[in-house]
């Protein structure tokens, strides 16, 4: 299995962020937010990390390829501008190429990438929900450096 990075073309990274941003949106909402909260933090994310439209210059938006094909994508960028600690902002692999390894390999070339531009740490955020993710990125030496609970009343 051969399991490449090449940078997103620009004539689709348009359309990607329009498309996360729904995404992410869901995500909070099924974790736990309410929608305005969500809404509200999803809003915030979006025009921090692609003002006028565009993602940050130091941020990376990756396809993945597994053989030539897209099966995925990475983006992964300083947490903070300047910073030497990096972040996995979205990691997704398509449904139908899901549980062969593409997201391990992808995460392994990501930290490659980030290395080489300088991170010394790169962080990551994982839904409650999504206990398969959670249990990769386990296995790649991620440890929970905070958890969030929630009670309904």
């Amino acid at each position: 299995m051969t399991v490449t990075l090449q940078a997103m073309p620009a004539d689709r990274v348009e359309a990607w962020i329009a498309r996360s941003y729904g995404v992410y949106l869901q995500e909070r909402i099924a974790s736990g937010e309410a929608p305005d909260v969500a809404e509200a933090r999803a809003k915030r994310s979006h025009s921090e990390n692609f003002p006028h439209g565009q993602p940050l210059p130091t941020h990376r938006i990756f396809e993945v390829l597994a053989e030539g094909e897209v099966v995925g994508l990475l983006w992964i960028g300083p947490q903070i501008e300047g910073s030497d600690t990096w972040w996995v902002f979205d990691i997704e692999i398509h449904e139908s190429f899901r549980r062969r390894g593409y997201a391990r390999a992808a995460l392994e070339l990501g930290h490659e990438q980030a290395r080489r531009l300088g991170a010394t740490a790169i962080g990551l955020n994982v839904f409650g929900f999504n206990t398969g993710a959670r249990e990769l990125y386990e296995k790649l030496g991620y440890a929970v450096t905070a958890t969030q609970m929630k009670r309904p009343l």
